[in-house]
């Protein structure tokens, strides 16, 4: 077993790269089935919209009080240790959520399971612990195109073992989840020194005292705005795709499965191949700008068009979207100290659970508003064209810092 102690940083890379894939491939592959295997708990559409949205809702508010605490946790204790907890918690949630017979049941392990998700944050921090800050951006893009490529395995494998039965992704994403904590225990290199760790402090974990300290990094201004309308413009996006697509052109698990496949194949092609090269010509700022009007146009775009085949068209056409996340997260990371990146990027993750918190709570009534319609209504496309709306308004609040800054 590899010891935990720091490692180089150029092999700690590909390392933290897999164990990324292997966690996205675990998250995607309920993601085509989960609104289904709640409706099987429901009888109408409406009702089914209602249920996913608390359950999403569920674990975005366990997720949102968590991470702050594994993040915090992982400045104090390492990186490596915090991981090992995620990928064990994450397992036993998708067996628990595999097995639920009731809607009680289903809430109850989203729970838990929001409450120990933290990967995503804490794998970010790993980044920055082992990069300079010039290559920072490259480097959060080749890690997006990790989330990438497990959203292209995830959503196909998903969706093609839910053809068969609605809770077998559950059970194989949960023995996935246990690779993942095999392999972390037996590979995964230590990034974050005992120098550079600091003291665990019940104010760090707080989420309101973990957003007041974003807001204090210097360089950052609004950019915290920023983060907040994309993350909630995005997980509007997310949590509403599946039923979005079901009600307006009748896909079923496999069909979610391709298109969420494709999405995840774009973001590898940007961020993993097309990032790097963009860099050389734009700036992270730049990007950050030209990112979030292609999401808002994009968004416009899916609710819009009257044929499934069409999606894949804007998922193409959306190029400049899937530098965003990339982009913003730099930028942030630029801003914090080497002992705070834990807390800063944990914050970032933070804004992110609270969008999960919030999102379905917009987007449940939004759908059940329009899952009376007939097929092919352009109507049904509200919740995007909701996502628009805070994309484009997370451009405006853009604007000041952008201009500040060049």
């Amino acid at each position: 077993m590899i010891s935990s102690r720091p490692f180089a940083f150029n092999a700690a890379m590909p390392f933290i790269m897999l164990t990324v894939l292997i966690d996205m491939v675990t998250i995607g592959v309920i993601v085509p089935v989960l609104p289904a295997l709640v409706g099987g708990f429901t009888v109408s559409p409406a009702e089914q919209a209602f249920w996913f949205g608390v359950v999403m809702v569920a674990f975005g508010f366990a997720n949102l009080i968590g991470t702050p605490v594994l993040g915090a946790l992982s400045d104090s204790f390492g990186r490596r240790p915090v991981l090992l907890l995620g990928f064990c918690g994450l397992g036993l949630n998708l067996f628990a959520t595999g097995l639920a017979s009731a809607l009680w049941m289903l809430i109850a392990v989203r729970l838990v399971g929001g409450a120990l998700q933290a990967n995503a944050a804490v794998a970010n921090a790993y980044v920055a612990d082992i990069t300079p800050p010039e290559q920072r951006a490259r480097r959060f893009g080749l890690l997006g195109a990790m989330f990438g490529v497990g959203f292209i395995v995830g959503p196909m494998l998903g969706g093609s073992l839910g053809a068969i039965d609605l809770r077998l992704p559950f059970f194989v994403g949960g023995g996935l989840a246990m690779v993942n904590l095999l392999y972390g225990w037996l590979v995964l290199p230590e990034s974050l020194p005992p120098e550079r760790r600091r003291p665990f402090r019940w104010r760090a974990v707080d989420p309101l005292a973990s957003f007041s300290a974003l807001l204090r990094l210097r360089g950052v201004g609004g950019l915290a705005l920023v983060l907040a309308l994309n993350a909630l413009g995005q997980f509007l996006q997310f949590t509403s795709w599946v039923l979005f697509t079901s009600f307006k052109f009748g896909w079923g698990p496999e069909q979610n499965g391709w298109s969420l496949a494709a999405v995840g194949g774009m973001a590898v092609l940007v961020q993993g191949l097309l990032l790097g090269r963009l860099l050389r010509w734009f700036t992270p700022r730049s990007l950050a700008l030209a990112g979030l009007a292609s999401c808002s146009l994009a968004c416009i775009g899916f609710g819009a068009v009257p044929e499934g085949w069409m999606i894949y068209a804007v998922i193409l056409l959306n190029l400049l979207g899937y530098t965003v996340s990339a982009t913003l997260n730099s930028l942030i990371s630029a801003a914090a100290d080497a002992r705070t990146q834990g807390q800063a990027l944990g914050a970032v993750s933070a804004l992110n659970s609270l969008a999960g918190v919030v999102a379905p709570l917009v987007g449940a009534p939004l759908l059940a508003a329009v899952s009376h319609l007939p097929p092919g209504d352009w109507r049904i496309g509200l919740p995007f064209y909701a996502c628009a709306l805070l994309q484009g308004a997370a451009l405006l609040a853009y604007l000041p810092y952008y201009f500040r800054r060049r």
